[in-house]
């Protein structure tokens, strides 16, 4: 049997790194082009907790406006499923 196990090259690495340096927007802000990978992986968890943390914000506000809202069962519903779509 032979292991078919595929092999990411340097190359590819590159590139995934340079794609993550562009959507980056604290890294594109510094405008560090040669940020080494490990600087970039740092900065793409912490940009990834700060959207989780942003989201929990924004459901939590959403969650306060749904409750404060007077709307019969049926338009609830309806803009739950727009929202959760």
């Amino acid at each position: 049997m032979t292991n078919t196990r595929s092999r990411i090259t340097e190359e590819e690495i590159s590139e995934l790194l340079l794609k993550l340096h562009a959507l980056l927007p604290e890294v594109r802000r510094q405008g560090a082009h040669q940020a080494s990978a490990s600087k970039l992986l740092k900065e793409t968890c912490n940009y990834i907790k700060s959207l989780h943390r942003e989201v929990d914000d924004l459901s939590d506000r959403l969650s306060v406006l749904m409750a404060n809202m007077e709307v019969s069962g049926n338009q609830a519903e309806i803009i739950r499923s727009l929202l959760f779509y």
